[in-house]
């Protein structure tokens, strides 16, 4: 009886979610309504929508899965970097993009880095483009396996029919309702994800006999509860903690300035004035999410130690373990817990749905449009952008049919490829005057490979170089843009102008 419960409370929150996909439709007349929502984001949709498209199954599956098996230090370190990062991007960089890409006229990440240098050979827009497809199907991927495990963990139905039930629905709402749609479903998922912390806390902690109860076990467990030091799950010994292990893991933060989803949402704002408040609520939010997303996997464990549940086989399942208990209690509880799993659902789908959208801005109108030319009304234009989510889609069910892959993993790795891209040349192109053509190339190019080399050939050797890959991919990328933007010839002074214009008008918006 409880499943029917569950069923209930997440077939109306899909409902709602497809409901908005519908109503949205009605306002994509051009590519920019369609991919920027005609940037008229209000300052809370703006702030919540960016953290929820950020955090994906990540905060509510990856991260109290990794808090459950070692402990608070590597989640700690994780969620410390990401918390710097939400706040000093949102600081350094969302105010000035949003009125650089309004200068130049850009509507995604890859068309302003062209129009940014005046790149007339397309090379740029098609490397970035290119970037953004080969990280994000994996990325959406990820996403689509979490919605299948949760269907399938739940109803006991076959894995792959859990996740194309799953896929089909993300792709509904956010193919006909396009940025709008997606942005105000983030900021609901971000109000769903905030009840399911809670009510999973509070419910966990009440079965455990009381905070207390949860600290005094987690404290019990050799390095469980350093900040220096994990805890083996096999073995039970702690296992030090290193000061280049930390920096590396702190290093998670560098990604948000290369992550195009959240980067399309400081484009999208209606008012570049009202930055400072979305900043406030975005990085409050993200501290405090990803704080109660660590207490809950230390919670399950202690839950586990007590016997309220189970040890878990696949540690990110923590949540959904929790909330079938909760279930069990009656009727009323069956509905919260679909809420829990609900909020579930919202992490993974903020997260999907921008990215299908950026992925598919990135073929249809980069490089369809602007590298080959292809000339299109305004309807056409939105009808071969919903035809390229559908496709790009389409190759992220394929990626993520099977049920054994690591969500966590792929978003790292997803993460560091973006970051390491992306995120030394958007510093540079809206902070440097003198970065030009040439260095972004190199930059990118170097940043992006030095991922996948860090990633299969340096990091497998370990010790002192088994670190995260994104801190090496950031460094690199940085230091080859300088040197060949030093290299080679300045930019030329339109580019210079419509800099200068972009700083200004970022100072006066700051001074009022």
């Amino acid at each position: 009886m409880s499943t029917i419960y569950i069923m209930i409370a997440i077939a109306l929150y899909l409902g709602v979610l497809i409901i908005l996909g519908a109503r949205f439709a009605k306002g994509n007349n051009t590519v920019e309504d369609y991919y920027l929502g005609g940037r008229k984001l209000g300052p809370y949709v703006t702030a919540m929508s960016a953290e929820a498209s950020d955090m994906s199954s990540w905060l509510l599956m990856g991260l109290p899965g990794v808090a459950y098996l070692s402990g608070m230090c590597d989640a700690f370190w994780t969620a410390l970097g990401l918390g710097i990062g939400t706040y000093f991007n949102w600081l350094l960089e969302a105010k000035r993009l949003r009125y650089y890409t309004e200068i130049v006229d850009a509507d995604t990440v890859p068309d302003f880095f062209e129009k940014r240098f005046k790149d007339k050979s397309h090379i740029l827009m098609g490397i970035s483009a290119v970037v953004i497809v080969v990280f994000f199907v994996p990325y959406t991927a990820s996403g689509f396996a979490a919605c299948g495990k949760l269907f399938s963990s739940l109803f006991g139905i076959d894995y792959v029919v859990a996740m194309l039930i799953s896929a089909i629905i993300i792709i509904a709402y956010t193919a006909m309702g396009g940025f709008m749609a997606a942005s105000t479903t983030d900021f609901i998922q971000s109000i769903v994800m905030t009840v399911a912390l809670i009510a999973v806390v509070c419910f966990g902690v009440s079965q455990c006999g009381g905070i207390n109860e949860v600290t005094t076990f987690a404290g019990s467990l050799d390095g469980y509860i350093s900040a220096i030091a994990t805890n083996d799950y096999a073995t039970g010994a702690a296992k030090p903690y290193g000061v280049l292990t930390i920096i590396s893991t702190m290093a998670w933060g560098l990604g948000y300035f290369g992550m195009p989803h959240i980067l399309l949402r400081f484009m999208a704002i209606e008012k570049p004035e009202k930055i400072t408040l979305s900043r406030r609520v975005a990085t409050v939010w993200v501290f405090i999410a990803m704080g109660v997303a660590i207490f809950i996997g230390i919670m399950a464990r202690a839950m586990a130690n007590y016997g309220v549940i189970g040890e878990l086989e696949d540690s990110e399942r923590a949540v959904i373990v929790i909330s079938q208990k909760l279930a069990e209690l009656g009727p009323i509880p069956a509905l919260l817990a679909g809420v829990i799993l609900a909020g579930i659902l919202a992490c993974t789908m903020s997260t999907c749905d921008s990215q299908l959208l950026a992925a598919s801005s990135s073929i249809s109108e980069n490089i369809l449009h602007e590298v080959f030319g292809i000339k299109m009304d305004e309807k056409r234009n939105i009808l071969m952008a919903r035809i390229t989510l559908v496709v790009i889609a389409v190759f992220a069910v394929f990626v993520a049919r099977n049920p054994d892959s690591n969500v966590f993993n792929i978003v790292s790795f997803a993460w560091a490829g973006f970051g390491g891209a992306f995120g030394p040349i958007m510093i540079l192109a809206i902070f440097w005057k003198r970065t030009n053509r040439q260095g972004a190339i190199a930059g990118m190019i170097a940043g992006g490979a030095s991922v996948f080399i860090w990633h299969y050939l340096i990091k497998p050797i370990g010790g002192v170089w088994g670190i995260y890959e994104l801190l090496p991919a950031f460094i690199v990328g940085l230091v080859v843009c300088v040197v060949v933007s030093k290299l080679t010839p300045a930019p030329e002074q339109e580019i210079l102008d419509e800099f200068d214009k972009a700083l200004k008008l970022s100072k006066n918006s700051a001074q009022a």
